[in-house]
């Protein structure tokens, strides 16, 4: 068969698997709705965290950018991975035990006050769009590509896919659809690795392939004798300030991340929180260790495959022919001598490769079987779907929990407050679809953004919320604000209105570092000019940091501490 036609089977076959899951999955109330009945076992807990945290960006574009950037591309690995033991040693347990349904509600509670809760929303949705706006696209294009629909149709479809399962059951729906999901990402992701490293290196381990070959002493002399840097030279693509901070931005804006901070609500205990951290660290670096080696491998074969060759026989090549009607991959024969070739000189190279495809393209350039080739797209619809879902759930329950009953009718029954939130999920996924078909910037550089955003407000009063109880709530207010503000300016105004990157060059990918320093220092001056929290905040987030479980409730604090 086809690619085309192994791919449709694929599809079909693992979305009716998420569809089914999903209406097992139907809840009627609203901790299942948000929390899953926090029941969910540490292992399976362990296996959406990484699926909703290994999105496109993960699957599709990491591979991609490091590709792209060589030695400088590792700030994805370093400061991805990083974060996630930050957040598994630093956050998880604690907030677990702190025992609320989103991060909003564990910032309006600590810092009692409502003003920081609407603060966090805004943040929470904020980043949460930009995040979702990465996996739209990437769904858009394994559709584009291997069912040949243009990008807009693709989006379409897994909006709708996405909207079934995560109306229907909500957070009990995604997890376990997320299970599912990271099963077939992982399978997706590693066969073909294998199969590229077997027929390159002879070695079946991409891990080892990559480390004891000689295919990274080859890449390095093919790019020195095409004009490039060497592919494993430091600081050819960035400076070394800029990939410090860049490191830095992804490792807490992991840690600050709503839709994986939320997973560990899910879980029966603090314990059980830690236990799933775990697990899910495991599963992360199964893909994670093999990215460096399909980075290198798809960029050897990519330049042996389309440098130097001559028109006629580009276009004889059926899988870049279909990448090209995608508009992801063009060919230009600038200087006229019949041949294509790869330049470093952007305005006399002739292949134009757009990053996100490196992953998806590669098992074809490496003349894979086809069942292979579609099985990575399954993986790829899988790694942006199981991502999307649970950032869809957390503009979801950022509106319909923190602001429609916390705020606005208390004392809504459990059916009105899951048929709102049910509706806010059929908002966000309109609104994700329009940036998926409209994105602004490749997959991996949109998500870094929302990381950037993700450490400038969330991660210091988090942080600080837990492990600083003389901060009070106008200095979370001020921080968040500060940092969300002086973040969100720089990444628009360098990405998208020319404005040149005037501190220090720092890309807007590292901004979100600064912006996070500019949030603790504001935090904890603004704390210290104003009077300290109420006696009872002080006393819960001593007993947050203990080991007893369960946290005692602010009853104490009089109405007229509310603001």
């Amino acid at each position: 068969m086809p690619v085309e036609a192994w791919t449709t089977v694929f599809v079909i076959i693992s979305f009716i698997l998420y569809l089914y899951i999903g209406w097992r999955s139907r809840v009627k109330d609203s901790k299942g709705f948000f929390v899953a009945d926090q029941g969910v076992p540490a292992i399976a807990n362990g296996a959406a965290t990484a699926a909703d945290w290994m999105s496109a960006a993960s699957f599709i574009s990491m591979a991609g950018i490091i590709s792209f950037l060589g030695y400088d591309g590792s700030i994805y690995l370093m400061g991805w991975t990083g974060g996630f033991v930050l957040l598994a040693l630093l956050l998880a347990p604690y907030l677990r035990k702190f025992g609320k349904y989103t991060v909003p509600d564990f910032v309006g509670d600590r810092y009692y006050s409502n003003v920081a809760r609407l603060v966090a929303v805004v943040a929470a949705i904020f980043v949460s769009l930009t995040y979702v706006a990465g996996q739209m696209r990437g769904v858009g294009i394994v559709f584009s590509r291997f069912l040949q629909v243009d990008i807009g149709t693709g989006v379409l479809i897994g909006m709708i896919i996405v909207a079934f399962f995560a109306v229907l059951g909500g957070m009990k729906g995604i997890t376990w659809t997320q299970v599912a999901q990271y099963t077939v990402l992982i399978i997706a992701y590693l066969i073909p690795a294998a199969a590229i490293a077997w027929t390159l290196t002879g070695n079946p381990f991409p891990q080892l392939a990559f480390a004891g070959s000689d295919i990274v002493d080859k890449l390095n002399q093919v790019q020195v004798d095409l004009g490039f840097s060497e592919y494993t030279k430091p600081f050819a693509n960035k400076s070394q300030l800029d990939v410090l901070l860049t490191t830095i931005a992804l490792m807490v804006g992991t840690a600050g991340l709503p839709h994986v901070i939320v997973r560990f609500y899910t879980v029966k205990s603090p314990r059980a929180a830690r236990y799933s951290a775990g697990w899910a660290l495991l599963f992360i670096a199964l893909l994670y260790t093999t990215a460096p080696a399909l980075s290198a491998f798809a960029r050897y074969n990519l330049i042996d495959n389309l440098h130097n060759k001559t028109t006629t026989e580009i276009q004889q090549l059926d899988w870049a022919k279909k990448w090209e009607n995608t508009k992801l991959l063009a060919f230009s024969d600038k200087d006229n001598n019949g041949k294509i070739e790869l330049k470093p000189d952007k305005e006399k190279n002739e292949i134009k490769i757009d990053r996100d495809i490196i992953v998806l393209s590669t098992p074809e350039v490496a003349n894979l079987p086809p069942w292979i080739i579609a099985l990575v797209a399954a993986g790829g619809l899988a790694a942006a779907l199981s991502t999307a879902s649970g950032l869809l759930l957390v503009i979801s329950s950022s509106i319909a929990h923190d602001v429609y009953y916390r705020l606005i009718n208390p004392g809504a029954s459990e059916p009105q407050r899951v048929m709102v939130g049910r509706i806010m999920v059929g908002f966000a996924i309109a609104i994700a679809g329009y940036f998926g078909v409209n994105p602004p910037g490749f997959v991996a550089q949109v998500v870094a953004f929302a990381f950037g955003l993700a450490a400038a407000s969330f991660f210091p009063v988090i942080v600080l919320g837990i492990f600083d109880k003389r901060t009070n709530r106008e200095g979370a207010i001020a921080g968040m604000i500060v940092g969300l503000i002086f973040t969100t300016i720089y990444i628009a105004g360098v990405k998208f209105y020319g404005m040149s990157p005037w501190f220090f060059g720092v890309s807007p990918e590292g901004i979100g570092s600064i912006g996070m320093v500019l949030n603790f220092i504001v935090t904890l001056v603004v704390s210290r000019l104003t009077p300290p929290p109420p006696l009872a905040v002080q006393e819960m987030v001593e007993f947050l940091r203990s080991p007893e479980d369960g946290v005692p409730a602010l009853a104490d604090i009089g109405e007229d501490e509310l603001d």
